[in-house]
């Protein structure tokens, strides 16, 4: 006798709505798991340090532009730079970048500072033009730049000195930059009160005509 052949078997719809329950449950279930969780360490960003004022990071430039007194760790390019300090005149030993601090006798608001860093540290216009804008002057170009750049002859090379005046903050700097053969560049500078930055100048200069190489 022949056999007929069965009509295809298909799940009752209430059978076939609680299996994609359950997958959907399933998955729900897999996605929150612990071991589930994608976790992504994003590197925190860090400002490099100002040399002339540790720990004020918003003054810094960025590494990547070789910024003025921020290519490096000054411990490494400690050269043999010497000077004389004048009377009443004290030096601190410096940290980070900075290698040293002058204490002077004039009251007032008044920072003198040394800085050394490998290379040219960002280029003479860079730093004079960060400079300027600590006692908020605007910046210049190359032209003016040399307009205002006094060249001092000392024993150890050639300092390229500036001295700028903020009449308005009554605000006053003077700084000197010098490159010594070892391949780094040294900035000795002085800020504060305009008033205060007239009368420690003259001091200031004898410390820069003292630069010598033991």
């Amino acid at each position: 006798m022949p056999t007929l052949p069965l009509p295809p078997r298909h799940p009752h719809p209430s059978l076939l709505k609680g299996a994609l329950v359950g997958i959907g449950l399933l998955g729900l279930t897999l996605g929150c798991r612990p071991d589930g969780v994608s976790h992504f360490r994003v590197p925190k960003e860090t400002a490099a340090p100002h040399p002339d004022h540790p720990g004020h990071a918003e003054e810094a430039m960025p590494p990547q532009a070789a910024g003025p007194e921020s290519a490096g760790p000054a411990a490494s390019a400690r050269g043999p730079l010497k000077w004389s300090l004048p009377k009443g005149w004290s030096e601190l030993p410096g940290d980070g970048m900075r290698f040293a601090t002058f204490k002077t006798p004039v009251a007032g608001r008044l920072e003198a500072t040394v800085v050394v860093l490998p290379g040219p540290a960002g280029g003479e216009l860079a730093n004079v033009n960060r400079w300027r804008g600590q006692i908020t002057l605007p910046p210049i170009d190359e032209q003016a730049l040399a307009a205002a750049r006094v060249v001092l002859k000392t024993k150890a090379g050639a300092v390229n000195l500036y001295d700028f005046t903020n009449d308005g903050t009554k605000s006053r700097l003077v700084a000197g930059l010098i490159s010594t053969p070892d391949g780094n560049t040294w900035f000795l500078k002085m800020s504060g009160d305009a008033a205060a930055a007239a009368k420690a100048k003259p001091d200031f200069m004898r410390i820069l005509e003292s630069l010598r190489l033991d």
